[in-house]
């Protein structure tokens, strides 16, 4: 059984200029942290969760994203980060979920799901149950293509979500197994659902050790 983990506390940043091979499994945890960094921040510039103003243009996987300049996001970045790569080197994270909600009301409107699966580098699809199966091998110009066009679909998305007109908050899910380390500042949630719920499945990318698989969820108009 896993569970949901949420943090309220308000960049590291992994530059990659060569082709990483073989790709271990910390290796692999330091590029899934730094795509959820940057989908993360694209999806709140996106979906206007905070004003275009408060974020700025970086060049990044060959395409311009836009990333935060507001200090205490920056510090709940900071502060969130490594816990994901601690757990992603164990193999334990199996899902991060951003949830935009209603800062007045708090309903949720909005579910960003990005499910992970460990994998055996030698069949794809087996999960790691032990260190000797930490290395995989892929091109890094293969992984970037496919958080590329991750990236660039949660873009093209906002042409058919419904347009968030209230002012806006967000939480980070994490869902880990019982068996996990977990520091103080964490809090289990067992609720994140949506009222009249439309699910829209997105691209997936994967390292060769890790898959990651992400869908949208929306509040859909009555």
């Amino acid at each position: 059984m896993n569970r949901s983990l949420a943090n309220r506390s308000m960049n590291r940043s992994i530059s990659q200029s060569q082709q990483v091979k073989p790709i271990t499994l910390q290796g692999s945890a330091q590029m899934v942290v730094e795509f959820f960094k940057y989908a993360v921040n694209s999806i709140l510039y996106q979906r206007g969760v905070y004003a275009p103003e408060t974020f700025e243009r970086t060049q990044q996987y060959g395409i311009t994203l836009f990333v935060t300049k507001d200090k205490e996001i920056l510090q709940y970045f900071d502060n969130i980060l490594p816990h994901l790569e601690g757990w992603l080197s164990k193999g334990e994270l199996k899902g991060v979920s951003l949830v935009i909600t209603s800062a007045i009301s708090g309903e949720n409107l909005e579910k960003w799901d990005f499910d992970i699966q460990t994998v055996n580098p030698t069949d794809g699809d087996t999960t790691i149950t032990g260190r000797q199966r930490e290395y995989g091998k892929k091109e890094l110009s293969e992984i970037q293509k496919g958080i590329r066009n991750v990236m660039r679909q949660v873009t093209a998305t906002v042409t058919f979500l419904p347009l968030l007109d209230a002012r806006c908050a967000f939480d980070l899910q994490i869902y880990v197994p019982k068996k996990a380390d977990v520091a103080t500042g964490w809090v289990e949630r067992t609720d994140s659902s949506i009222e009249n719920p439309e699910k829209v499945q997105l691209r997936s990318f994967s390292t060769s050790i890790h898959r990651v698989n992400a869908t949208v969820t929306y509040k859909a108009e009555t």
